[in-house]
């Protein structure tokens, strides 16, 4: 977990006065630029979504729906397969709702760094919650503690900016002219380099190897279960396992 910020001591009163003279347009331009690796794989990933929405029976405004409202291409993906492998409505639904549990714990993480936000910037926070508006932005915040909260969410801003609307608009591109992408173009790898390039840095303590190891040994173990049902259980064997170890390892730490 995050830890709390304590922009207040003394010891950190030099950083402090370089982070108050970053204004949050300043804040907003630097998230935007350091999202802007990630369009290298969000623009075939949001592209081959249009596709295969498309392939799979979908028309434009049902693939736009999933993009503008779902935001969450992981789980949009997972829907799109288990609705064409004609699975039921609430096995679509408990899959997605798995591939998603992710965001309970982003949402955690970001709480003491945003719990002094208004009830409507929580909102926009929370829509445009995805794993890189995530990952660049609690990177940002732990390693600059004495951001305030306009420069935290103008960060944040910038990051989902330049992430969440370049997916809406290719997601339209995939499903109007994806038909004429040649079928020797595969632009299925853009997933998983997404999640690795994201998720590998912030391996940095045992519990959080622990959780990536046993959610991928049970991922790999139940493949064989339908209709996804492996990645619902193994995504919360996998958080469960992650928790453990560092309530245990807190508590050493505190005894």
């Amino acid at each position: 977990m995050s830890p709390i910020p304590h922009p207040g001591a003394s010891s950190r009163q030099a950083p402090a006065d370089a982070a108050e003279a970053r204004p949050p347009r300043a804040m907003f331009l630097q998230g935007a630029v350091k999202s802007l690796p990630f369009l290298i794989v969000m623009i075939p990933f949001a592209v081959l979504f249009g596709v295969v929405a498309t392939e799979a029976g979908m028309d434009i405004a049902q693939v736009m729906g999933f993009s503008v409202l779902v935001l969450a291409g992981a789980s949009q993906f997972t829907a799109v397969q288990l609705l064409s492998d004609n699975a039921s409505v609430v096995i679509v639904i408990l899959s997605c709702l798995a591939v998603n549990l992710r965001m309970a714990m982003y949402s955690a993480s970001l709480v003491p760094w945003l719990r002094h936000a208004s009830g409507g910037q929580k909102a926009w926070v929370a829509y445009a919650l995805v794993d890189q508006s995530y990952a660049l932005s609690i990177q940002e915040y732990e390693a600059d503690p004495a951001m305030s909260l306009p420069q935290r969410l103008a960060f944040f801003a910038g990051v989902a900016t330049v992430v969440c609307l370049p997916w809406m608009i290719c997601s339209w591109i995939g499903a109007t002219v994806g038909q004429a992408i040649p079928d020797g173009i595969a632009l299925d790898f853009a997933m998983p380099i997404t999640f690795l390039a994201m998720i590998a840095p912030m391996l940095r303590t045992p519990a959080h190897l622990a959780a990536c190891f046993v959610a991928i040994a049970a991922a790999l173990l139940l493949a064989g279960l339908p209709s996804g049902l492996g990645l619902l259980i193994a995504a919360p064997l996998g958080m469960a396992t992650g928790a453990i170890i560092e309530t245990r390892a807190t508590g050493k730490a505190s005894a």
